[in-house]
């Protein structure tokens, strides 16, 4: 037998050299990132125990700092030194580099404490709690200048501020079709307010949001399809949003298109009561006698502009009326929200008898 045979015969081969260089690879990058990891570790812990100037405990009194967009950590821990709520920027960046969290930090107003150590300013920061007073809620229904006065009242900008941006409306992003009116285009929505913005910015948000609530309902298609513009499909979805409530919404919309099909004036309350700048549900004689475009017992049609900012469901309605040929209604009882439809004048007459019982025993009648 050869020496080839006696090697090819043999038992199992030796260990392989590549096999053990693959081995030590595999070791040598599992002890990389574990070094690294210790590494990491080691950093946070000696930047979170550093010796930095730094109050000591939670603060006490209440102040309100803005954090503008973009601002790094450096930058809100000046804001905060620069309004005495932690002693030094050093106090804030450290106990922000430990925490993870620090990196959801968002522009806004804060209400933080006075005096505090920068391990309590930053948890206050992270609790949603202390930006209660970055949020504008604009509810469904609601004229401009009661929209103003809710910005203002939650905001710092003044109500003047927002009426001189509201005078020059081409420079707030309205629709082609919106008659440089802003009116119906402050969309009713929730906002995060970063406390930076001035009234044009924030009155600009306002209107973008309506041209996405446009585009999602299509708003200038359907209003093409229904035989109408799209700037009286607003006006409609404004008195919808006036004068019924969501589960009778498309009812109201089709008592307006039955009215207007037969000329007959609107004689809605809310028109007038627009016209007068007040909210009331129920107008004596002489009121109901303003001169005014906006007075439909006056005027056939539709009010020249929308009365309010109409929210979603409104709008729909203004596009997906209800079948009927109801030509009146009346809200019975506003307490249940109980609303009578007909298309008799009689029973009109009996519904609206019912409705000033209602008034009577809340003695307003």
């Amino acid at each position: 037998m050869s020496q080839l045979d006696t090697f090819m015969s043999s038992g199992a081969l030796p260990p392989s050299r590549h096999r053990g260089s693959v081995l030590r690879r595999v070791v040598a990058v599992i002890l990389v990132v574990v070094v690294a990891a210790l590494a990491v570790a080691l950093y946070r812990w000696a930047s979170a125990s550093l010796e930095v100037d730094d109050y000591a405990g939670p603060g006490s009194g209440e102040v309100v700092v803005t954090v503008s967009r973009g601002d790094s950590l450096t930058q809100i821990a000046r804001t905060l030194v620069a309004a005495d709520v932690v002693k030094s920027t050093d106090a804030f960046v450290a106990a922000a580099s430990a925490n993870d969290r620090s990196a959801s930090l968002g522009p806004g107003l804060y209400t933080l404490r006075l005096k505090m150590s920068g391990r309590e300013a930053l948890q206050l920061m992270l609790d949603p709690i202390s930006r209660a007073q970055s949020r504008v809620v604009l509810p469904e229904g609601l004229r401009i200048d009661e929209s103003v006065e809710a910005i203002a009242e939650s905001t710092d900008i003044t109500r003047k501020s927002l009426v001189a941006a509201l005078e020059k409306p081409r420079a707030l992003g309205l629709p082609d079709w919106a008659k440089d009116n802003a009116e119906g285009f402050l969309f009713p929505a929730t906002y995060e307010v970063a406390g930076d913005e001035d009234a044009e910015a924030l009155l600009k948000t306002l209107v973008t949001r309506f041209n996405q609530a446009s585009t999602d309902i299509g708003l200038e298609d359907r209003a093409d399809a229904l035989g109408v513009s799209p700037y009286d499909a607003l006006i409609i979805a404004s008195l919808v949003q006036a004068e019924g409530v969501p589960n009778d919404f498309a009812k109201v919309a089709r008592v307006i298109y039955n009215r207007l099909e037969a000329g007959m004036p609107l004689q809605f309350d809310s028109t007038v009561s627009y016209a007068l700048g007040i909210d009331e549900i129920s107008l004596d004689a002489d009121q109901l006698a303003t001169e005014s475009p906006y007075n439909t017992y006056e005027n056939t049609g539709l009010p020249p502009t929308p009365i309010n900012s109409p929210g979603e469901a409104a709008i729909e309605a203004a596009f997906s009326p209800a079948r009927g040929k109801w030509l009146y209604f009346v809200a019975v009882n506003p307490d249940t929200k109980e609303t009578k439809f007909t298309k008799s004048y009689e029973k009109f007459l009996e519904y609206k008898a019912q409705f000033q019982q209602y008034l009577a025993d809340k003695g307003k009648g």
